[in-house]
């Protein structure tokens, strides 16, 4: 039996995935090397192909936000709305509001079908959107900056 490249096996699954997004990713060469250590566990874990596994990713970087003039520091998965991880004392958010996500190498902000709606830097969203330093969620009448992503 032919062993598979599984370098050349990461480049295809990686292509794949920057075809059919609508935003803008990197090329291959351009993403950090704990992006390509996750995209070759991720496919090393599909084929039984190589040495990596899942933990060879590393660790979950922190996400670290401003809201209500505190700072917050997330390095798991959480919510944000009335009743969550990220309490937001506003009537205007629901009671579970928002996800904040870490996936493939990025954190990531998605609407929990909340009444009003999260804004990404003033604009609605309807699907997951990446997070970088700077960005500024709204929840509510809430602003959630980014600080560090």
């Amino acid at each position: 039996m032919a062993r598979i490249d599984l370098d050349a096996l990461v480049r295809t699954a990686y292509s794949a995935y920057r075809n059919a997004q609508q935003g803008s990713v990197p090329e291959w060469d351009d993403t950090t090397e704990q992006d390509q250590r996750a995209w070759r566990a991720a496919v090393s874990s599909v084929t039984s192909q190589g040495d990596h596994t899942l933990a060879d990713a590393g660790p979950t970087p922190s996400l670290v936000v401003l809201a209500g003039g505190r700072t917050h520091v997330f390095s798991t998965d959480f919510t944000a709305g009335r009743q969550d991880n990220l309490a937001v004392g506003d009537d205007h958010a629901s009671s579970h509001h928002a996800r904040f996500q870490f996936a493939h190498g990025y954190w990531y902000v998605e609407d929990l079908s909340s009444t009003n709606g999260t804004w990404l830097n003033g604009r609605r969203m309807f699907n997951a959107q990446r997070l970088k330093k700077g960005d500024k969620i709204r929840i509510g009448r809430t602003d959630v900056t980014v600080v560090s992503a």
